[in-house]
């Protein structure tokens, strides 16, 4: 029943339930209506072992069907459960939860079902290797609700779940209270003290005679005391101590702790509140002429509406900074990564990058065409007769990587941007007939698109890599895409059918404008009709009806208001001011004119959260509004010390600006448009840029490069990291492979000698996770038997093997061989529980598959790929060399390896047959490496996967096999060793054979980080050069990595706690200076 309430509703409820004490009636809600996952009462459930409720209550939230997180939860709670049985020897009730609860697992991992059924063999469970430390339920339940408490907070479908939203207490109080006052206030004849003696039913005071014949000589005379009850609410609060009900909507139950009744009712503060209020029929203690003055035509500079009574403090609406752009702005955008960042493009065809906490523009470009002879007849037509061009819209990719801009006449632009570097041409597309209007980059089929509208009525979509046109729509009567024309008509498509799948009919709207909200969820619009009335609403994309109409705009002054979105917020530029609003709340919610110099309709735009707010002036200029975490984002850069020395420089060569010198200005230019010719003079304190443009373009590239929050981070000293080298007291020899266990708190290596090594942290009071850290040293762990886990080695050449190794997904084996036969070793023992394969040919990679630990792929030294199933199921022939890395994608049912030779093949694993192949390509001044190994990984989302080369990085597309990026270490620093994603896919650690760790950012492969060899070696280096050979990344931690090294040692490295993650953003970076290594990394798009 409650799934069907309204979400908010359920959540008061809640609240009021818990305040009231109806504890169990709260938890059972919760559960049933799926909103609230109260980690709290689960570890109370597990503490106290009441499973079934505990079952019972996670019924509403997750399943066995469900994502990894919630089949992992079940599984633990019913394998406690079974264990527990089977430690109060009642065996009957174990074989009941084992065919009842714990057979739902048996399809997920057979082989550990199987360990579960063994267990009711064993006279005492502490028999198997796994258990050998269970201590005692109580121990073990405390364990559980740790571990429950960590997956609730990793598990996606419980991300919004897990808190409840912040509500001011006694909430649902408040409202009830707020209702009775109103019913009061419509009473005819409202008593001085009413009698409420119910809520089933509409109050209305019922007048005495002498009350009745007393109203008909004279009217009713409103007090204060009746005024302000949605306000102060005393009035009710004080009748209510003498109704029957007192105790009800006055005092919770359980004392100390909920509100007094002088606090029951405040003032209002939400967006549905202030909506009631307005919707009154009857207004008190407020004069008629203030009652019925229009909200659109009351200007009130940098103050809130009159009927506001929400928060504001969100919103940036202080300015705190104003940029000189020279021309009328059209169009701007944020960057989608660094706020600061600032696109504009002018009536002028001029676009700039602006950084708005120094105040200077870092690159610009005017419009011109790249290649004329490509132009169509028109075009050149159109040139020739009126040369001005303006920019339309100007917007970044999703990723930031390119920036695209639609211009007045016919031509779209796409430009790449990296920081530091000037505007790249990337594209230019004759994309219409006319005027280009608009366009967007999105996604399609793991393919970034662009697609255009403009006046010939098309919609187009292209190519973002070459440009190649790929879809059409035609006409306005005609992607899912939304468009909109000047009949005020909207229409909504699929991205590959020409027929309109809805039409939203606006009547009476033209020149409408579409955009979403920040999240995607919600389709809003704005519009005029033609008694030039501003309109914006909200669309119900199913049925194509206004969900909502805002009010509050005025007038229009020219072409239709232009807003924007961000998270809960509009905001739209109207009346020579911003205005905004609540998307939940069609009232005003607070105007500012930014102190004056607005224009008419100015053009706005949010920052990506919402911090910052550009809007266009009426002198060509462009306010920076902000929030207070706006203000101290932008502060923290225009207090760099390197802003501060350029910005002194700028100001000691005191030249003006010559703006807009652009081949579209002609004699022919509208003589309202202020004269381009001429210089204009631009104030230092605004600008910080008095440079002109070729001393711009010209900048060092690493002046600029602090600006744009693209100088990675470099860790040089032991202070700048937290780092452990792992206890050993084995025979240290080169490592050669290393890995984690998958429950994190291990690392495991294999060396040179073909002896593994495992490390385990204890939980303890200094290690209260058991996770592997930095912090506290592990133990290098044997059996008591003190036997090693040593590879078969047979009559290999050490010198030529491959090793290689793989852990089960359970933890509970490891496959592993060292160019002789493969061993597979139950890891709480290090016994070698069988071998197979013997060379030749020898094995020189292997992997589990992912979904069962009883496959295997194995690539060969001879260069074939063996499918190994108990016995040898395919051989898979394909590659010209030894295999040297294997991968597979479940989702795409794709295994993708990787030869000696470089060469990269993809294969279908329902029929094993080979899809596509493609080499790598190497840089021109390489020559392959015989004895080189070429790697495959897959990031977590399985979207693409890395190679790893000693020449390179690069990232591919898995079904097409097509390079996206590729990113080579500096020259000074040698070789890749060897690379891996971090465990969230966000970044790649990669280590170089001069000790050095970098770590790039997996979108776009770029240096955000550099970790020096010093920062965790020791001072003094031996005789013998040593360095990383071998990297691994933590599987729950995507910050913490390990690192073994040529010499035996195996290194910890994490960021220390102040930092929380490698590579700080630029608000962190204030005492760094630029840099002066001229011989970068480098990163290209393939």
């Amino acid at each position: 029943m409650a799934t069907g309430l309204p979400k908010d509703l359920v959540l008061l409820i809640l609240q009021f339930l818990n305040e009231e004490g109806y504890k169990q009636t709260a938890h059972r809600l919760e559960s049933e209506s799926g909103f609230f996952c109260d980690a709290s009462f689960v570890e109370e459930l597990v503490l106290k072992g009441e499973w079934d409720m505990l079952e019972k209550y996670f019924a509403g939230f997750i399943s066995v069907n469900d994502n990894r997180y919630s089949v992992k939860m079940l599984f633990e709670i019913r394998k406690q459960r079974y264990i527990e049985a089977l430690e109060r020897k009642d065996r009957a009730k174990a074989l009941e939860i084992l065919n009842h609860d714990l057979k739902a697992f048996k399809t997920i991992n057979e082989e550990v079902f199987k360990d579960m059924t063994q267990l009711l063999t064993m006279g005492d469970i502490r028999e198997n290797p796994l258990l050998s430390k269970y201590s005692d339920c109580k121990t073990a339940r405390a364990v559980l609700a740790d571990e429950l408490k960590k997956l609730i907070e990793a598990n996606p479908d419980l991300q919004d779940k897990r808190q409840l939203p912040s509500i001011k207490s006694s909430r649902l109080r408040l409202l009830v209270n707020q209702s009775l006052n109103w019913q009061h206030q419509q009473c005819k004849n409202p008593k001085p003290t009413p009698d409420i003696s119910t809520l089933l039913e509409d109050h209305v005071c019922v007048p005495t005679q002498a009350a009745a014949s007393h109203q008909a000589q004279a009217p009713v005379t409103v007090t204060n005391q009746l005024m302000g009850p949605m306000l102060r609410a005393n009035f009710l609060q004080q009748s209510l101590q003498q109704a029957e009900v007192h105790n009800f909507l006055a005092t919770p139950r359980g004392q100390g702790h909920h509100p007094r009744p002088g606090q029951l009712v405040r003032a209002v503060h939400n967006a549905g509140d202030t909506e009631l209020l307005l919707r009154r029929s009857r207004h008190f203690g407020m004069s008629e002429e203030m009652r019925n003055v229009p909200t659109s035509s009351v200007h009130r500079p940098t103050q809130s509406h009159i009927f506001n009574l929400l928060p504001t403090d969100e919103l940036p609406k202080n300015v705190i900074s104003i940029i000189n752009q020279g021309s009328e702005v059209k169009t701007m955008d944020f960057h989608p990564q660094y706020q600061t960042l600032l696109l504009v493009g002018t009536s002028t065809g001029d676009i700039s990058i602006w950084e708005i906490g120094s105040k200077m523009r870092i690159a610009y470009s005017n419009f011109s065409i790249w290649n004329i002879n490509s132009c169509s007849i028109a075009l050149q037509a159109s040139l020739k007769k009126e040369r001005h061009v303006s920019v339309n819209r100007v917007i970044w990719s999703l990723d930031g990587l390119l920036l695209g801009v639609a211009y007045s006449k016919h031509i779209v632009h796409i430009y790449s941007y990296r920081a530091g570097h000037d505007l790249q041409n990337h594209l230019e597309i004759e994309a219409h007939v006319g005027y280009v209007s608009d366009l967007a980059f999105t996604v399609q089929d793991q393919k970034l698109i662009i697609i255009t509208c403009g006046e010939d009525k098309t919609i187009k979509v292209w190519d973002a890599v070459t440009g190649a046109g790929q879809h059409i729509f035609e006409g306005h009567n005609a992607p899912f895409l939304f468009s909109s024309d000047i009949d005020g008509k909207i229409k909504a498509w699929l991205y590959d059918d020409p027929v309109s799948k809805h039409d939203f009919e606006t009547p009476g709207y033209i020149w409408t404008r579409l955009t979403y909200s920040t999240d995607g969820s919600r389709l809003f619009s704005s519009g005029s009709n033609n008694d030039r009335d501003l309109y914006l609403v909200e669309w119900n994309e199913s049925e194509g009806t206004v969900k909502r109409a805002y009010h509050g705009l005025g007038k229009q002054f020219a072409g239709v208001v232009q807003f924007d979105t961000v998270k809960r917020f509009l905001a739209a530029g109207d009346e020579f001011s911003i205005k905004f609003w609540d998307m939940d709340n069609k009232l005003l919610l607070f105007s500012t004119n930014a102190d004056g110099g607005l224009a008419a309709s100015p053009c706005v735009r949010f920052s990506k959260d919402g911090i910052l707010l550009a809007v266009s002036t009426c002198d060509n200029g462009v306010k920076i509004l902000a929030n207070p975490e706006g203000l101290r984002h932008v502060r923290s850069i225009e207090n760099h010390p390197e802003t501060q020395r350029l910005a002194s420089t700028s100001t000691a060569k005191g030249p003006t600006v010559v703006i807009g010198l652009a081949c579209s200005s002609s004699a022919g230019t509208n003589a309202s448009r202020r004269d381009r010719s001429k210089p204009f003079p631009v104030t230092p304190a605004v600008n910080r840029d008095n440079q002109n443009m070729e001393d711009v373009r010209r900048r060092n590239t690493d002046e600029v490069e602090f600006l744009t929050i693209r100088r990675p981070k470099e860790i040089t000293e032991p202070s700048e990291l937290r780092s452990l080298r792992l206890p050993d007291c084995l025979l240290p020899v080169k490592v050669i492979r290393l890995m984690y266990t998958h429950s994190g708190s291990g690392i495991i290596a294999l060396a040179y000698n073909a002896v593994h090594k495992l490390w385990k942290w204890q939980k303890n009071e200094q290690n209260p996770s058991g996770n592997a850290t930095a912090n506290v040293a592990p133990q290098l762990w044997q059996p008591a038997s003190g036997i090693l886990m040593t590879n078969d080695i047979g009559e290999a050449n050490l010198e030529d093997a491959v090793p290689t190794f793989a852990l089960s997904k359970n933890n509970s084996y490891v496959m592993s061989a060292s160019g002789g036969k493969v061993s597979l070793f139950n890891l709480a023992t290090f016994k070698i529980m069988t071998s197979f394969m013997e060379p030749p040919p020898a094995t020189t990679c292997l992997v589990f598959h992912p979904n069962d630990n009883n496959i295997l792929a194995l690539g060969m030294a001879d260069s074939s790929i063996l499918i190994y199933n108990v016995r040898v199921s395919q051989r898979l022939n394909g590659h010209q060399k030894r295999v040297t890395g294997l991968a597979f994608a479940i989702d795409k049912k794709i295994l993708v390896s990787s030869g000696a030779d470089a060469q990269l093949c993809v294969w279908n694993t329902d029929t094993w047959e080979k899809i596509t192949s493609k080499f790598l390509k190497l840089p021109s001044r390489k020559t392959n490496n015989p004895q080189a190994e070429t790697r495959v990984q897959f990031n977590p989302n399985q979207t693409h996967f890395m190679v790893v080369h000693e020449t390179q990085i690069a990232v591919y597309d898995p079904i097409k096999l097509d390079a996206c990026m590729q990113w080579s270490p500096r020259s000074a620093s040698g070789s890749i060793a060897d690379a891996v994603y971090s465990c969230d896919g966000e970044s790649i650690f990669v280590c170089v054979e001069d000790g050095s760790v970098s770590i790039l950012t997996a979108n776009h492969l770029n240096l955000k980080c550099r970790i020096n060899y010093a920062a965790y070696m020791p001072s003094k280096r031996g005789a013998i050069r040593v360095c990383p050979n071998a990297i691994a990344a933590h599987p729950s931690d995507p910050n913490q990595l390990a690192l073994g090294l040529t010499d035996g040692g195996v290194y910890v490295l994490e960021p220390l706690e102040s930092d929380k993650q490698w590579g700080n953003d630029l608000s962190a970076e204030t005492n760094a200076g630029p840099s002066t290594n001229h011989d970068q990394d480098q990163t290209r798009v393939a």
